[in-house]
């Protein structure tokens, strides 16, 4: 038997509730394993019942969605989190729980299918043939001034860190977010990073020259790019493993 993802839905709204249960009783890999009407609700069933998701409704009376989520956190074996709400201004907030998607009612098929389908990412084994390579991650999930900005790996040349912002540059822009260097390191992990200093992350993708500089520290030039950056000495000889054939 297929291992199914356990699913907890809470709405104050029944028929919120009774929508968003149908959609998801289209998907096999999906099992509606109960539902909530409050915060505190969530949470004691949440504990009761282990659910693998909860698709959490943003305003609900007394304790809202963002209060319940922060509890849901702390549980000994924290469920992810999809928020679901009509209102698109808590979604930076939402951002600062970890939540796998945020989802505007009327609810978009097409939406909840992509939010699906990272859950399922998550939380199922691969059934995927040796031979074939999985498909790497879509965007990068960054919060930005007030906003979540969605950054494509691909287009990103480097991420440096100074003064606990983290500036990301792209072939077309540049981008200051809160995010922690280590934090964005992990999450580029399916992709051709490499830390090359305590403050620099780089595209292998894009290295066009290394430089010896001084103390057995290196210089790295980077296509679309004018700046030249740091190599710790400690990183060069995995640098250069990487970079060489």
């Amino acid at each position: 038997m297929e291992k199914t993802i356990k699913v907890l839905v809470a709405d104050d709204e029944r028929y919120s509730r009774d929508e968003l249960k149908h959609l998801l009783s289209e998907y096999s890999s999906i099992e509606v394993a109960g539902e909530a009407d409050s915060g505190e609700s969530a949470i004691l069933q949440s504990i009761q019942h282990s659910p693998d998701v909860v698709f959490l409704d943003v305003e609900m009376p007394k304790l809202n969605g963002m209060e319940a989520a922060k509890s849901l956190l702390e549980l000994k074996k924290p469920p992810l989190i999809v928020f679901a709400t009509a209102y698109p201004q808590f979604a930076a907030e939402a951002f600062r729980y970890e939540a796998v998607d945020y989802l505007l009612k009327p609810y978009d098929e097409e939406q909840l299918e992509q939010t699906i389908k990272r859950i399922e990412k998550q939380l199922l084994p691969s059934s995927l043939p040796d031979t074939e390579i999985p498909r790497q991650p879509g965007k990068l999930a960054v919060e930005g001034e007030g906003e979540i900005l969605y950054l494509d790996p691909a287009q990103i040349l480097y991420i440096c860190r100074e003064e606990k912002v983290s500036q990301i540059i792209t072939k077309t822009a540049q981008y200051e977010v809160k995010t922690p260097l280590k934090d964005l390191e992990s999450r580029l992990g399916a992709f051709s990073f490499f830390r090359i200093h305590k403050s620099y992350i780089v595209n292998l993708d894009y290295v066009a020259k290394l430089t010896p500089w001084f103390n057995g520290a290196y210089q790295l030039e980077i296509q679309g790019s004018k700046e030249k950056l740091s190599v710790s000495r400690n990183y060069v000889k995995a640098l250069r493993q990487k970079l060489e054939l």
